[in-house]
């Protein structure tokens, strides 16, 4: 192979190997083991790439990316109302379709990324057309939607605007919304593709990234939610605005930077196509009988894998119907001896669990949603039930939305936490060699800490209510409860995400094929995005219930009258049978088993049953 040709040239001794009959002496050079490539195209050199000099960059690059896109998004309703004159309802409804935009083009970037252009372009294209959009929304804002000057804090209504001023606003910010959805998956598969996962030391490391990444996004949206939030909330657009294009732009730049240093995987092809070949060739062989055993079944030859630049995977005995993809029949010989061979009739054995890779991950990854129901609720109605709250410390008043910063703060804390203290704590306990909770056991930990922040929520409306004067028809402030008793199911909120998203992160980067890397982190994407809209449904239902015989149901307009405290409970409630039915779906799980780049497959054990459990 041409790879090992060259990692032997390149570990010559110091004393002064020999490279074609001529003695040379150059430093010992060691190539990375996961098959990654330098940016011409050449096994990359494990020193002279990679490694936490490129994941620091990415890290720093997501930061200012995440504050950038927050600067917009934490206050588009604020600014749809203000300064384009939408009513309440429409200005919410638009932000909910561009909010579900953005999560729709990361499925778009991931499939780009692994498909064609590789993780490394998709990322550059979609951070330029970022910046793009960024600018767009600046130059609109401050040329033709802020007049008169001062207009949008609350007070100075803006004028009229022409349709061609709000096209160019839309065009903008789905222009953003285009760019920040295709750059978001692809940057954290990206980011882990630096660390070398066959190398013990550097397979910590990309562990540790994961919680370093979710962490660098949280602090670029705290900035964004406290300094941008409050300019923006005070009539300065142009200048949160222009704040944001500028950290978009250092980004950017921060990426380019780091090119001679980044390792990159090739990209395999489009993976739908392998999967509809997959499904018409089992299904073509629907009446054969497969033999127990994988002797019939057809693979490669060799260490190659027919996926370009991937590993072959190992097979395993679930979706048996499938191994009929693969099963060599006669008519399979007699056209393979004719060089007919077709894919749609015959695929290798890695085609096919790359399917049943996904068909795994897909109860795992449907039990993450009402997970995210849990989350999202601290954007909406803990920020409601924050309003109803007393919220003045002597004359300063606290926003309710600002509490969200305990939230940041508390997954700050907990990373560190984890990393430093219960991670090492679990490993020794388990004695796993440093290894502590997995991925799955710790999504479950998640799990169970969102149960306590939505019964400590539910705790604290009863007091809420205690306290509350139920005459009030507008119910900011109508408490005397203060709102920093919110901080305990802010705080427990925090704690939950860096065990459910974080192993999330981690979970459907370890468990996805090579060619499927970004689209495993578009997955968690999807869940976040997918918990939107089950929590609208939910409130929906809830409502239309609890409102018969002219009662005014659970989260009316004036929630001195109605029993928030309940839908609280209700959503624990339902997070506990999301819990039983995680950890069924976690005992049946069972591991991908990768063949390493350069380890025989013939010696490797197929029915090994080490498989990645939630212990219970």
């Amino acid at each position: 192979m041409a790879f090992l040709e060259f990692c032997k040239k390149a570990k010559i001794m110091e004393s002064g190997g020999e490279i074609e009959g001529k003695k040379v002496k150059v430093e010992q050079e060691e190539c990375t083991l996961d098959g990654t490539v330098d940016r011409h195209g050449r096994p990359a050199i494990r020193h002279r790439t990679g490694t936490w000099v490129s994941g620091i960059l990415l890290l720093v690059n997501q930061g200012l990316a995440t504050l950038a896109f927050f600067g917009v998004g934490v206050n588009l309703v604020l600014f749809l109302t203000r300064v384009i004159g939408q009513d309440n309802a429409s200005a919410a409804n638009n932000v909910s379709k561009w909010t579900g935009t953005v999560y729709i083009f990361s499925l778009v970037g991931a499939l780009l990324s692994d498909s064609y252009w590789g993780r490394y372009k998709t990322c550059a294209i979609f951070q330029v057309i970022f910046v793009i959009g960024l600018v767009l929304l600046s130059l609109s804002s401050y040329l033709f939607l802020l007049k008169p000057s001062g207009c949008g804090d609350g007070q100075t209504p803006c004028g009229p605007h022409s349709p061609v001023h709000i096209s160019f606003f839309y065009i903008s910010i789905y222009l953003i919304a285009l760019g920040n959805g295709g750059y978001q998956p692809t940057i954290a598969t990206f980011g882990a593709d630096q660390f070398d996962e066959e190398d013990s030391k550097e397979g910590r490391c990309k562990v540790a990234f994961f919680s370093y990444f979710y962490l660098a996004l949280n602090l670029g949206s705290l900035f964004s939610n406290t300094i941008l939030g409050y300019f923006e909330d005070e009539g300065m657009w142009a200048l949160g605005f222009w704040a944001s294009s500028g950290s978009a732009f250092v980004a950017l730049v921060l990426f380019l930077i780091g090119t001679p240093r980044y390792r990159h995987f090739t990209p395999t092809g489009n993976p739908l196509s392998r999967f509809c070949q997959v499904v018409v060739a089992a299904f073509k062989k629907w009446r054969v009988e497969i033999p127990p055993g994988k002797e019939d079944l057809y693979e490669v030859d060799g260490k190659d894998c027919a996926i370009k630049g991937g590993r072959k995977i190992l097979h395993t005995h679930e979706f048996m119907f499938l191994d009929r993809a693969a099963y060599i029949t006669s008519k399979d010989i007699s056209l393979q001896n004719q060089g007919l061979h077709s894919p749609w009739r015959l695929c290798t054995i890695t085609q096919v669990e790359e399917v049943k890779c996904i068909l795994r991950l897909l109860p795992i990854w449907l039990c993450t949603i009402i997970y995210s129901v849990v989350f999202t609720q601290m954007a909406s109605l803990f920020v409601e039930q924050g309003a109803a709250m007393k919220t003045t410390i002597a004359n300063f008043r606290i926003p309710p939305a600002s509490m969200s910063s305990f939230d940041i703060l508390s997954v700050a804390a907990f990373i560190f936490i984890y990393r430093r203290v219960v991670d090492p704590l679990a490993g020794r306990i388990r004695k796993t060699n440093g290894k502590g909770l997995t991925e799955l056991q710790r999504m479950g930990i998640g799990l169970i800490i969102a149960i306590m922040a939505m019964v400590s929520a539910g705790i604290v409306e009863c007091y809420r209510l205690k306290y509350a004067r139920g005459e009030c028809v507008n119910c900011e402030g109508s408490s005397s409860l203060s709102i920093f008793w919110q901080v305990p199911q802010y705080a427990l909120i925090g704690a939950s995400e860096v065990f459910m998203y974080v192993g999330q992160l981690e979970f459907f980067n370890d468990q996805t094929p090579d060619g499927l890397k970004s689209f495993g982190s578009a997955l968690c994407m999807t869940s976040i995005s997918l918990g939107n809209y089950v929590s609208s449904l939910i409130v929906s239902i809830v409502m239309k219930i609890s409102t018969k015989d002219n009662m005014p149901g659970w989260i009316p307009g004036n929630l001195n009258r109605g029993h928030l405290d309940r839908f609280y409970f209700l959503l624990a409630v339902l997070t506990i049978v999301d819990l039983v039915l995680y950890v069924i779906c976690a005992q049946w799980y069972k591991s991908i088993k990768l063949g390493g780049k350069f380890q025989d497959m013939d010696n490797e054990n197929d029915d090994d049953d080490e498989n990645d459990k939630l212990s219970v």
